[in-house]
Formats: C-alpha cells, structure tokens, sequence
C-alpha cells in the first residue's frame, strides 16, 4: 500500500528487579524448594509490562503452576506469553503451556504479560509453584511519568517468546509452516513501521524524525506485536543518483536500517526488510509517479539495481535467520498490461525482462531469489502476486524456484481490493496456505472503523496465516485512508483502527 512517514513509539520503563527466596516443594514436586523472580520491565500511565522467572532447586518438574496475588485492586494481567494466564479477582495464575512445562533440577522458565493499574502498582511479595510458598521480596516498581509517558529504558525488555536471551528465533519453511530452528510454529503477526521507503528520497533523513530505539520498541511489545516489516528505498541503501543532495549517504542508510534490524531481533521482534520504491520510469495505466527515480511505488523491480539491492541486503544479514527477506512490496504488471494478459503478467512477475507496458527492463522475482541465494544467505523469502500482491491465484504455477525451499507467499489485503470476502480467500488464499506459508504483509481498510480487518485477521487465525497491519506511524489519527494505527509514538491506539487492531493482537499467540 502507499506509504507515508515516521516510525514506532516509546512505553517502556525502568528495570525493578525482585528479591528472591526458596521454600520446600512437597514429595511429589520438587522437594528441595523453587525461587521466583518478578521484574517490572516497563511501565506507563495505566499499564506496564513484567516478566516472571521461576527456578527449580529439586528434582525435575514435568508441569507447573505459579500463583501471585496482586496487592493493590486495580492491578489486571490483561496479556500474557509463555504460559496460560488468568485471573480472578488479584489472584494471578499462570499454568505451563505443552512445550515448557519440564523443567530441569536447576532450571529456569520465564513468563511475561502485559498489565494495567490505577492508583498504584506495587508488586507482589509472594508466590505458589504447585501450591508451595516460593516468596520473594522486592523492590518498588517504578513510577510512572507525571505526562504519562514512559520512561527510557535502560536495557532491553524480555521478548514475549522463548527464545534464549528473549532474541527473536532464527526461522525456516517447513512443508506450510513457518517454524523456528527448534521446530516450533511460528505465525508472522505485528505492524508496518513506515518512512525509511519516502523519508531518505524528500530530504528527512531515513525515519522521518520517529525515534527507532529501544523505548519504541518497548512501545510495540505492549500491543503484543511481534513481528515489524521495514519498507526501504532501493537507491538510499545503494546511494545511487536519484538520492537528492540533502538526503542520507549510503552508508548511513544502511548503518541506519542495520542497527534497527539488530535491535529489534535483540528485543524478540522478527524484523521484515522489503524493498518498496525502487528505480524505473513508468507513465502506464495505475501510474503512481512518472519519476524514474525511485520516489513511488512501480509496477516491478528494475534489472538496473534491484539484483545488487538485494545482494548488498542479503550480505549485509546473512547468517541471521531471524531476518526475513520481502523481495518487493505490490507488483502490477497485469495492470500494466492493461489486465487483458493474465499468463504474461505471471511470467513478467516470475522471470522479468521485456514485459507490456513497463519501459524498462524489469527483474523478476527468480532473478532476486538467485541474487539472494548467491550470497549463500539462508533467510526465508517472501515473494508476492499480482494486482498489488492481492492476487495470488496462481502463485503456485509461477512462484520462483528457491534452492533452499525457504520460500513463502506474500499476500496484501484491504478492503477496496478484488479478494475481499470468506469465498476469494478459501478458495485462492486457503488453498495456497495448505502448500506453503502464507503472511498478510499488509491489512488495513480505508475507514476509521476495524470490521474489515477483523475478518481477515478471524480467517488468518483459522487458517494459520499470518498477517501485519498498516501502519505504526502517528499521522494526525484517523483520516481518509484509515490504516493509521497510533497518535502518538507512545503507542496510543487511533480509534476505532488501532484500538481493533490492538485488541485483537493481544489475544494471540504467534507460537500457537
């Protein structure tokens, strides 16, 4: 879709580390005592985010429950990772889920959620594993900020998965899945982080002046995101001559998307690179600009550059599995050719070349896979379809051929597409995602409202799809488009988009 400008937004405090204590398991648990850990890793006005530690100091656990009570009445767990939470009344319990219910003599499980509070937010002071008091003394959580904004962290918060050190796991296809290198499923759920595709080419730098540092990323995890796609520009990274004066070097575009890529699979989240604009000049139906530079979305890739792109991307992050590679964001070459070839638009998306209505020589998608894979890099590709990657009806026929197998689908959806209802998507998409993984890289709809993508997201959910919303950037609330997420860099949801949006992803669980 169209992209605009700024990016993800702060929320995410000071480290409040618990005291710890043991106490005796009875006979049948662990006889020589446990100890709990309670941090608070961030907090804001109303809400906070804490994570859970619980050692085991007996003989091996095949299952566990942890019991808390919160002190004060308006303290909820409202989300939760890495275990089943509920809830009654301050009593908090949080049962083990299949794959972390055994836990070595000496071992460690971590838990996190997202909570709320109002008047205070003092932390507990004791806590049960299978009915025996572990205790553990605290210290005080951190205050919140009298404007409600968060304070900057001083180190990075625990991701919401559990994945050692809470990096974000290094991926690969298996069969319809996507799963991480122990062989866990894993379903590509979070948020377009928009402007590093506009803001290098109109003179703003490479974020459009939004912060892309750890208090934004602590911003995101509070909605539960786990995944941030990352539109670029393909002649920033290369720092060709369509790059005005004013405009970054390459060298600093780069150094800037890579120390963002790092942090974020540092802090747990998946980050998608993809190229967005890109060189070419197009006048043809659907024209979006008539600049050869790249300052619009084109109908394809270029052969000028795109192969060097995306050799230059996959040198820079081979050897990272838990960056996934977005080849190009909306091809229309069947728009191009004014839609009366349909075999000719598939074989343009595929293999490139000369292709009907598009004046320069294109790439194709298995011209950016071989680019990719001749660096020896490994990362799982996404690849797209035609009429803006909305349709995929015939992806399996043309899909590029990936020598490594670590290929899946890229599917867009809003709500002025042509596949917009429960049949299109059983039947195109439905059957696409039974052969190979499949994410919705964009959703979104262009009113205030979230109806739209509450389908999608329900059918996604049902189908094993994952799926990212447009767009994580304040741009003034709700306007005519809709597609905004936030107001604020806080990551205040707009209504009703992101409040929808946010509730929803909340709920889920990417490894489910």
């Amino acid at each position: 879709m169209r992209l605009r400008r700024k990016l993800a937004a702060l929320a995410a405090g000071i480290l409040a580390t618990a005291g710890l204590s043991v106490a005796a398991f009875p006979a049948a648990a662990a006889p020589a005592g446990c100890s709990v850990k309670y941090n608070v890793t961030g907090q804001w006005q109303g809400g906070f985010q804490g994570d859970v530690a619980i050692t085991n100091l007996g003989d091996p656990l095949s299952g566990w429950t942890l019991e808390f009570d919160f002190p004060a009445a308006g303290q909820a767990v409202t989300n939760g990772w890495s275990a089943d939470w509920s809830q009654s009344g301050a009593h908090v319990t949080a049962r083990n889920l299949a794959w972390n219910g055994g836990v070595a003599a000496g071992g460690t499980v971590s838990i996190g959620f997202v909570g709320k509070w109002s008047g205070a937010n003092p932390v507990p002071t004791a806590f049960k594993v299978n009915g025996v008091t572990c205790g553990g003394g605290t210290s005080p959580s951190p205050s919140p900020s009298p404007s409600g904004s968060p304070s900057p962290s001083p180190s990075p918060s625990p991701s919401p998965s559990p994945q050692p050190g809470g990096a974000a796991p290094a991926l690969r296809v298996s069969g319809n899945k996507l799963v991480t290198s122990a062989g866990r499923t894993y379903r590509l759920l979070g948020v377009n982080r928009s402007s590093g595709e506009f803001a290098c080419v109109q003179g703003k730098g490479v974020w459009d002046g939004g912060p892309v540092d750890q208090a934004s990323i602590d911003a995101m995890k509070t909605w539960n995101i786990h995944v941030v796609r990352i539109p670029l520009n393909e002649e920033c990274w290369l720092g060709t001559s369509g790059v005005p004066a004013g405009g970054p070097s390459a060298a600093t575009y780069q150094q800037a998307v890579k120390s963002y890529v790092n942090l974020l699979v540092a802090s747990g989240i998946t980050p998608i690179v993809e190229m967005h604009w890109s060189y070419g000049q197009y006048t043809g139906p659907a024209t979006a600009c008539s600049d050869a530079a790249a300052t619009c979305q084109k109908p394809m890739p270029d052969a000028k550059y795109a192969p060097t792109f995306w050799t230059q991307v996959a040198n820079t992050f081979k050897g990272d599995n838990a960056v996934v590679f977005d080849l190009f964001n909306e091809p229309y070459p069947d728009a191009a050719n004014n839609w009366t070839d349909a075999t000719a638009a598939w074989t343009c998306l595929r293999d490139g070349g000369t292709c009907t209505g598009i004046g320069y020589e294109v790439a194709g998608m298995q011209d950016l896979v071989d680019a990719v894979r001749a660096t020896g890099a490994t990362n799982v590709i996404m690849s797209a379809g035609l009429t803006w990657t909305n349709d995929m009806s015939q992806w399996l026929t043309y899909q590029p051929n990936d020598p490594t197998g670590n290929l899946m689908a890229a599917w867009h959806t809003y709500n002025f597409n042509g596949c917009v209802d429960v049949t299109c998507w059983n039947n195109t998409i439905g059957t696409l995602a039974a052969k190979v993984p499949v994410v919705a890289g964009e959703i979104g709809q262009n009113t205030c409202g979230h109806d739209y993508i509450d389908r999608v997201m329900n059918w996604a959910d049902a189908n094993g799809v994952g799926y990212l919303a447009w767009t994580w950037n304040p741009w003034g609330g709700c306007d005519s488009s809709g597609n905004i997420l936030i107001t604020d860099w806080n990551g205040t949801p707009t209504k009703t988009f992101g409040e929808g949006f946010r509730a929803h992803l909340l709920a889920q669980n990417p490894y489910a």
